[in-house]
């Protein structure tokens, strides 16, 4: 087993393992959370553990906020459970691969070398950003594509905290190219609370629920304006309504969806706009509402479940308009053509034909077809545009930095602790080249 250990420090997850091994050993949340049976704040279990837990109304503290380190004391803490319970390493005789968030702030790389060194004695460490690993490993897998024979990629980093558009050549990123969207998983989230709490029932505390909601009923739509005619509709007309049940605490301490075929009706939507009801289906909805009306002010209080209908594809909207939400910031193919536009015009036709898509975000179903749509106007008719999803976009970071730390020149990258103790920081820094 490797001394080198790989940690994909997310926002959202901490991906941790040995390097040279093709998955993580452990994934678990990136925060300390308090149940409501619980006095004190507890550590995450790994992810597949906590099934069986019962996470309503829940307390979270998170030691990453917007992407960047902000609580070093309970970062220090998990951590520690990290690597004693979860790893059972010993960090005094092991090197670190760290990834880091692009542009962090000198006293949050500081902060973090602090960390590291004099809190758990790491041996040496190797800071990495993400897009550069993720570069590394899709090239890795395709060693003869057009990837690894030109050494440029363009990363799209949809992630907890935010989404990054960066190009990389020969495995740096280029800096001066990158451009973000300050909106990640996280805002998708609470975005889905405030919708839910306005029109259903309150959820503005239920952070783990609400997330399970995100991830198993949202997807991107093709045609907002069609879709959101047939939210419209009742009954069986309307292919997008499902239901999630809430968690009663008793038989059930994870909310499910209801009717999971009803919830996959979506897919078999054309691009075609389907017909308008007639009249006389007009009447009869009139009444129904009226009969609804009547029936929720009998049942509300004792409800246990909501209904989803536009809210399934409005939330990952925000990704491609986030001007909806009230914010003044392009959409994710225009952040794209940007990032290719600052770098030289020599790379452009390269970085169109090999855009990559990580991070959590980009596992909503048609993500890469509403892509490459909003792409293919805004590029140059004689350039190509292909868009490839990572296998597992969740852990390419962390596959990547696993190739890295196996390669024989590692150790020779890393800063040692000496050089640490003798050059500070900042000097330290250098060497990474960011």
């Amino acid at each position: 087993m490797s001394n080198i250990v790989v940690l994909d420090n997310g926002g959202g997850l901490i991906k941790a393992g040995h390097g040279g091994e093709r998955d993580p050993a452990v994934t678990i949340p990136n925060c300390m959370y308090r149940p409501l049976s619980s006095k004190k704040f507890i550590h995450p279990s790994p992810t597949a553990a906590s099934a069986t837990e019962d996470l309503t109304s829940a307390a979270v503290r998170r030691p990453i906020d917007r992407g960047y380190l902000i609580n070093t004391d309970l970062q220090r803490d998990i951590w520690a459970h990290l690597f004693s319970s979860l790893l059972h390493i010993s960090p005094s005789a092991s090197s670190l691969l760290l990834t880091e968030p692009l542009f962090a702030l000198p006293s949050i790389q500081r902060a973090t070398d602090e960390l590291v060194f004099e809190d758990f004695n790491f041996k040496s460490l190797f800071v990495a950003d993400p897009p550069s690993l993720v570069h590394l490993y899709e090239a890795s897998r395709r060693p003869y594509g057009l990837l690894s024979e030109t050494q440029c990629s363009l990363v799209v980093d949809c992630g907890f905290s935010f989404t990054h558009a960066a190009p990389v050549f020969q495995n740096f990123t280029v800096n001066y190219a990158v451009k973000r969207i300050d909106l990640g998983g996280k805002a998708l989230t609470n975005y889905l609370k405030e919708l839910v709490s306005y029109r259903a029932i309150n959820v503005m505390d239920e952070t783990f629920i609400i997330d399970d909601v995100k991830e198993k009923l949202c997807f991107v739509s093709l045609d907002v304006a069609r879709d959101l005619q047939i939210a419209r509709k009742r009954g069986k007309d309307n292919l997008l309504c499902c239901t999630y049940v809430l968690p009663d605490g008793v038989t059930h301490t994870k909310g499910f969806v209801k009717d999971p075929d009803a919830a996959q009706r979506y897919l078999s939507l054309s691009d075609g706009s389907r017909s308008q009801p007639s009249e006389t289906v007009k009447d009869m909805d009139r009444t129904e509402v009226m009969e609804e009306a009547r029936d929720r002010k009998r049942v509300d209080l004792a409800k246990n479940e909501f209904d989803l209908t536009n809210e399934r594809f409005l939330v990952p909207e925000m990704i491609f308009q986030p001007a909806d939400l009230g914010m003044n910031q392009a959409g994710l193919a225009e952040c794209i053509v940007r990032a290719v536009n600052s770098c030289h015009p020599y790379l452009h036709s390269v970085l169109y034909e090999s855009i990559i898509l990580t991070g959590g975000s980009t596992l909503f179903p048609r993500f890469a077809e509403r892509l490459e749509r909003e792409l293919r106007p805004l590029v140059p008719d004689d350039y190509q545009v292909k868009i490839t999803t990572q296998e597992d976009p969740l852990l390419g970071v962390w596959r990547g930095g696993s190739l890295l730390a196996s390669s024989p020149d590692f150790q020779a990258m890393c800063v040692t602790k000496a050089e640490y103790e003798e050059n500070g920081s900042a000097r330290c820094r250098r060497r990474f080249f960011h």
